[in-house]
């Protein structure tokens, strides 16, 4: 099986690293010329992954009429520019492996629910899990969800993706998979601020807690297996990108946490915070559900530009109440 990677961010190019090391060529798609160009010379991604040597079996392009022959394609591009890279392609039933975090501006919908909209007769697949792109790329042991509700197109993926260090998990509830992965980029800008205000690591453990429990009532609400949540592309994700500042979420948090604003962090980044984008649109659907996430609401609170010190009393400020139920 022939796979092709969109997107040449630090995520798509170590999937395509990984792919490579499956011993089959891959085909990378990247919009910025720079990136196409050090893969192609220089067996690099200096700009989303410096310092990392590329597999020769990887082919960057810019050409996204160059992915045709593709048998698979992993979709890494950021989740609000899934729609735009999808519609894009012609349509055709080949298969999508979908990689991006997130829940589209305007809409609501998940990954999955944007590429079923735009591309009705391509097979769906869901990669989600704890991943920082460095450790991937770099052939650090790694454990992955795969999730797709065919059965035998998921057995297909994992044979192709697995290596001894990139261990796909395989799961039948792709809502599950990918609420794990949208939500905990929120919380993990909350933990952050947690970390940047220095409020400790007992509130750090606790806001984890709580987050996943939020977590949790926001994916069954949606549908989603609770079990899911506490797997690889739930409970595990949320754990790596909670304690980490290789997280861009957390980085993001701790920045917020430190005082600056939102905006001015966000203007002088590379690469995209997920959660950023994600935090209101999940406000938004949570509310209109009726699900409760007051931890969603304060890092809203505090992109919008609301003070630290306001944002964290008004959430400790909550009243008492049973922690389960």
């Amino acid at each position: 099986m022939t796979l092709g990677v969109l997107g040449g961010g630090a995520w798509g190019t170590a999937l395509a690293q990984v792919t490579a090391r499956a011993s089959a060529p891959v085909r990378l798609w990247a919009r910025e010329a720079a990136v196409v160009d050090s893969i192609n010379a220089a067996r690099e991604n200096a700009l989303f992954l410096p310092g990392i040597a590329l597999s020769p079996d990887i082919e960057a392009t810019g050409d996204l009429g160059a992915m045709a022959g593709c048998e698979a394609l992993l979709v890494a591009v950021p989740a609000q520019h899934v729609r735009g890279v999808l519609a894009a392609l012609p349509e055709s039933a080949v298969p999508l492996i979908l990689c991006a975090k997130g829940i589209e501006a305007g809409t609501r919908l998940l990954v999955g629910e944007i590429a079923a909209a735009v591309q009705p007769r391509a097979p769906l697949a869901i990669l989600s899990g704890p991943t920082f792109a460095h450790e991937v790329a770099g052939g650090k042991p790694t454990a992955i969800t795969l999730a797709s509700t065919d059965a035998t197109l998921a057995r297909r993926l994992a044979a192709r993706l697995a290596t001894p260090s990139f261990r796909p998990y395989l799961s039948s509830d792709v809502v599950g998979a990918e609420i794990g992965g949208a939500v905990k980029n929120v919380l993990a800008i909350a933990c952050g601020v947690v970390d940047g205000a220095g409020l400790g690591q007992n509130a750090r453990a606790a806001l984890i807690a709580r987050g996943f429990a939020e977590m949790t009532r926001f994916g069954v609400a949606r549908g989603a297996r609770a079990e899911t949540l506490t797997g690889l592309s739930g409970l595990g994700d949320l754990v790596l990108t909670c304690s980490s500042v290789a997280s861009r979420n957390y980085a993001l948090g701790m920045e917020l946490g430190r005082g600056r604003a939102a905006a001015d962090i966000l203007a002088g980044r590379l690469s995209i915070a997920e959660g950023a984008f994600t935090a209101p649109v999940l406000d938004e659907a949570a509310r209109g559900m009726g699900v409760e996430m007051p931890v969603v609401a304060a890092v809203c609170a505090l992109l919008a530009g609301d003070p630290v010190s306001a944002v964290i009393g008004a959430l400790l400020a909550r009243p008492i109440g049973a922690e389960f139920g």
